[in-house]
């Protein structure tokens, strides 16, 4: 039974992954929102109330006004998301930066700079 439920909540996170993604990414005007944002995983709690949505951000101007910017607009997405995704609750968003990418390349640019050099 505990699989079954699993499957339905990673379902149910790829949707709003999409779905954010799509607001963010058409709707949303704000001026201090700036760069590439890429919704990279979207945690929903149980009960379906609440969701930790974590994005990353490329090329932006200032992550922490990008940020600010999309937290403002929290409410406007969620209005937007239960338009489009068909659930008992909107769950209340929370965002917070997925700092994984940049961690890879970092990780990646270190491993360049010590592994050697091939002399082909």
């Amino acid at each position: 039974m505990q699989r079954k439920n699993t499957n339905r909540m990673d379902k149910v996170n790829e949707e709003l992954r999409k779905e954010i993604s799509l607001v963010i990414d058409q709707k949303l005007k704000n001026p201090n929102i700036t760069g590439i944002i890429s919704v990279t995983k979207v945690k929903t709690s149980s009960d379906l109330r609440y969701a930790r949505v974590y994005i990353s951000l490329i090329n932006s101007k200032s992550k922490k006004n990008t940020l600010e910017g999309i937290k403002n607009a929290s409410g406007f997405i969620r209005t937007e998301i239960a338009k489009s995704v068909n659930l008992r609750y909107t769950p209340e968003l929370t965002f917070e930066i997925d700092e994984s990418m940049e961690y890879g390349s970092k990780i990646e640019n270190i491993l360049k700079e010590i592994m050697p050099k091939d002399d082909k």
